[in-house]
């Protein structure tokens, strides 16, 4: 029998009302913990007191402390969103759902990216309507960014940003269910820096029952800072700060100054003696572990977890072409991307010489970059993750008594591999399938009009008609079937679905590439 969702929906903590619209109801600014005020900041996420009478959740709400965030001369604010919108009760969810349906619906919790310093829910590109449209219950969540997020200090549990991501998805577990979702059916999915943190998740024994599938895409297995790592940042900001790098003395600093501080701690150093810098000097900030996610998921963690995971073909390009340096870049500038991120250059940069005859100096080097920041840590997290399928799903403690593991899916957890191959001719067609040009492909949100023009993330000319209806389903049945639509990513072909104005599943893309980096 079909239901109509309510305009009013009960949560443990609270009722909350939505606003309905073209088939949906989005309930906005939902809270899922308490406002992190003073030293709360710096701790870990507490639960939300519960509110008298009904919630409006009919408007965007707050969001984290963050600058404004700029990548030269591309227009990416629909990306970023507004940037910081002051208020206390920003750790929140916005819930998409259909008006009607059947029985409970598969539920995808995305994660924003934005170099774990910027973004939130109110990015226009994530609105959840056309998921709710095609039967996917949304939710989409802010989390503590830059200082607050991901800072390591002595006195404060570490990653918090990532523990704002777990409390959400238990918050999904209690309450989506009288959203329409299905609590046994959630998939947890992310982009850049959300992707990375999806990986950590995975990863994450904390996690092990909160979501049956996940999706990376353009993160990395990698991306995870050592602890090392994470205390030069640590003492720059204390540096900066004038204070001692300790939690009690960072709770008295003004969420003002922790942002005003931001630009003082790009630059930093982070190579070591034993590791490289795996965000290559884009950010000072990533979750910090003792182990990479793919080493974690190498050893078995997440098996049980169906996993799809993408990049773009020219991740790099965004952080040249919007700067002029794409078609500037010099034989001495593709040896420096190599030397910031491989232990031996010349024979990494001669690799992606022999493999891409006639590249330009800037192709080079931004295919070293693409794959330093996100497609060797793609690669290692899906070689980890497919050698594990073997293993069959089990359920754990944390997993809810009704969830059947077995009903939606194979009796072992699959791997799904694909490349978004489409070009925007933006910035005098340099921009190409840069990083974040596949999203409003997924959330099949290419009409709105922040996205279209010489200086917009997908430029002038008109994508194929059907690219973004059928990314954007590829989606869909993940979430719903663990299932995108093509075959199974292993360990021996590597089926990737390269994905443009035309579909076609390759085998081991760039081979050669990937085996440079092992």
């Amino acid at each position: 029998m079909n239901r109509r969702t309510p305009d009013v929906v009960a949560t443990t903590k609270g009722a909350v009302r939505g606003l309905r619209g073209d088939g949906t109801t989005a309930f906005l600014g939902v809270p899922y913990a308490a406002p992190p005020l003073g030293a709360a900041r710096f701790a870990a996420p507490r639960p939300h007191d519960p509110w008298d009478g009904v919630r409006d959740a009919t408007a965007p709400g707050p969001t984290a402390p963050q600058a404004g965030r700029r990548l030269g001369n591309v227009d990416m604010s629909p990306y970023f969103g507004p940037g910081w919108v002051r208020g206390e009760d920003f750790l929140t969810v916005d819930v998409w759902t259909p008006e009607t349906g059947g029985a409970r619906l598969p539920v995808m919790v995305f994660v924003h990216g934005g170099g774990f310093v910027a973004g939130s829910t109110r990015s226009e590109i994530y609105d959840g309507a056309a998921f709710a449209r095609d039967g996917v219950v949304l939710v989409t969540l802010n989390y503590r960014l830059g200082i607050p997020g991901f800072l390591h200090l002595p006195g404060a549990p570490g990653n918090r940003g990532l523990l704002d991501v777990l409390a959400a998805l238990r918050w999904v577990r209690e309450n989506i269910a009288a959203f329409g979702g299905d609590p046994g059916n959630v998939t947890l999915s992310g982009q850049s820096a959300g992707a990375t943190i999806v990986g950590a998740v995975l990863a994450d024994p904390a996690a092990e029952g909160l979501f049956r599938r996940a999706i990376v895409q353009s993160g990395s297995g990698l991306g995870a800072f050592t602890t090392e790592q994470a205390a030069r940042v640590t003492r720059a900001a204390a540096r900066a700060l004038g204070i001692e790098a300790h939690a009690d003395a960072f709770a008295g600093v003004p969420d003002e100054r922790l942002v005003e501080v931001m630009p003082e701690l790009s630059g930093i150093d982070l190579r070591t003696a034993t590791h490289g810098d795996p965000l290559i000097g884009l950010s000072p900030f990533s979750v910090v572990l003792d182990r990479q996610p793919a080493d974690a998921v190498a050893a078995g963690r997440g098996a049980g977890v169906d996993l799809l995971a993408g990049t773009n073909t020219e991740e790099g390009n965004l952080y040249l072409a919007p700067f002029g340096s794409l078609s500037t870049s010099t034989a001495a500038d593709v040896h420096a991307a190599a030397a910031r991120s491989h232990p031996d250059p010349g024979r990494l940069v001669e690799t992606y010489r022999r493999s891409r005859p006639g590249a330009s100096h800037g192709e080079l080097r931004s295919a070293i970059m693409g794959d330093a920041l996100f497609g060797t840590g793609t690669h290692r997290l899906a070689d980890a993750h497919a050698a594990q399928a073997a293993r069959p799903r089990r359920a754990h403690a944390s997993q809810p008594a009704h969830a059947d593991l077995a009903a939606a899916g194979p009796a072992h957890a699959a791997t799904y591999r694909y490349s978004f191959a489409w070009r925007s001719n933006a910035l005098n067609g340099e921009l190409g399938a840069a990083h974040a040009v596949e999203l409003p492909f997924v959330f099949d949100a290419t009409a709105l009009p922040g996205l279209r023009g010489p200086a917009a993330l997908l430029g002038t000319a008109e994508p194929p008609a059907d690219l973004a209806p059928r990314m954007h389903a590829a989606w869909v049945s993940f979430a719903r079937t663990g299932d995108p639509g093509w075959a199974r990513y292993d360990t021996a072909r590597r089926a990737t679905m390269r994905i443009g104005a035309d579909w076609a599943v390759v085998d081991d893309p760039h081979g050669e590439e990937r085996r440079a980096w092992v």
